[in-house]
């Protein structure tokens, strides 16, 4: 009996560190196995902090804390980490803050086109709309396709169609109009989203451990028509596997594709044994930065840990956790 003893409480012991709570300088949070936990980020980009504006910093931060608290309240209520992504992207979409939804930025041809993923850490399952632009929120479309279609990805007219179809919020094109977009626009800006907005996205973990992952965009100022980034591609910049982790990615969507960033750490988690946050800031820290690759990732794991590292100045991002305090920041500092 004392030999089986001795064998237990190790066990027992390894179980209990491995959610331990470290906070680290990279935003890397490890806690004690939460009930739940909601993540979202706004973009990363390179936002000069001596000229951001407080009042720009307080508008960014009040509608993602709105977020959070949005999704928080699913979760707490015992809802499931879906709903939570889906509700809490809305509220991002909705807002004119971001580079997504009504605040969308214009392609080459003064036109948002926008596009979207959701995926279910639970069944594997994943939905996305690419080039849409007339549907008020494109995440919720993501999850009609993969919720009432046998398929993945719907693009322009006919995700369009489909979503009308579903009863989702379809709106004329002036909707999505922002003056500091068009001004962008027309200033013939040709870079990746790396302003004021960015692309937006969210990670959930629910009372059941279920992990959800979605992101929602309008893509890059004045790229070509027809272009499609990271944000609806399963695996490069939206993955959920409850076995591993969420994640949803923001930055250049071109290298984030072909390196299957989003996948690429659930898969060396899987595989290699690897922890969250070694993984996710080996990525973006050095994997993408080597290959010039700007942008960032918020992660979480099947235990609750989060990680949210960023190769750029600046990072809109935050948490909520259950019994905690809501965070957001911005910069690395702040």
């Amino acid at each position: 009996m004392k030999r089986r003893f001795l064998f237990i409480v190790p066990v027992a012991f390894i179980l209990i560190v491995s959610c331990k709570n470290v906070v680290d300088e990279k935003q890397t949070v490890q806690d004690q196995c939460p009930e739940w936990v909601i993540v979202i980020h706004g973009g990363a980009g390179y936002i000069n902090q001596e000229t951001f504006s407080a009042e720009k910093e307080s508008q960014h931060k009040e509608r993602m804390e709105a977020a959070l608290l949005m999704g928080g309240e699913i979760l707490k209520n015992g809802g499931s980490s879906l709903d939570a992504v889906e509700a809490a992207i809305r509220i991002m979409e909705d807002s004119p803050f971001f580079n997504a939804g009504r605040g969308a930025v214009f392609n080459a041809d003064g036109i948002n086109e926008m596009d979207a993923s959701i995926m279910d850490g639970k069944t594997g399952k994943a939905g996305a709309v690419a080039n849409v632009t007339v549907i008020k929120n494109p995440i919720s479309a993501a999850r009609k396709v993969m919720e009432q279609t046998k398929h993945v990805m719907l693009i322009k007219q006919g995700a369009e169609k489909f979503a009308s179809e579903q009863g989702l919020d379809i709106v004329d094109p002036s909707y999505f109009f922002t003056q500091e977009s068009w001004d962008e626009h027309i200033n013939g800006l040709e870079k990746e989203d790396y302003g004021h907005k960015g692309t937006v996205g969210c990670v959930a973990l629910d009372k059941n451990g279920n992990l959800a992952a979605g992101t929602s965009t309008g893509g890059m100022t004045n790229k070509k028509f027809g272009r499609v980034g990271d944000s609806p591609i399963i695996g490069a910049g939206t993955y959920a596997d409850n076995n591993t982790c969420a994640v949803s990615a923001t930055g250049h969507g071109e290298f984030f594709i072909r390196n299957v960033v989003a996948y690429d750490i659930a898969a060396r988690m899987k595989y290699r044994n690897e922890n969250l946050k070694d993984v996710a800031d080996d990525i973006v820290n050095k994997q993408l930065k080597d290959i010039g690759a700007n942008g960032g990732v918020i992660a979480l794991d099947k235990n609750g840990n989060l990680a949210m590292p960023f190769n750029t100045s600046s990072m809109y991002r935050g948490y909520l956790k259950a019994d905690e305090t809501l965070k957001v920041f911005i910069f690395h500092d702040r």
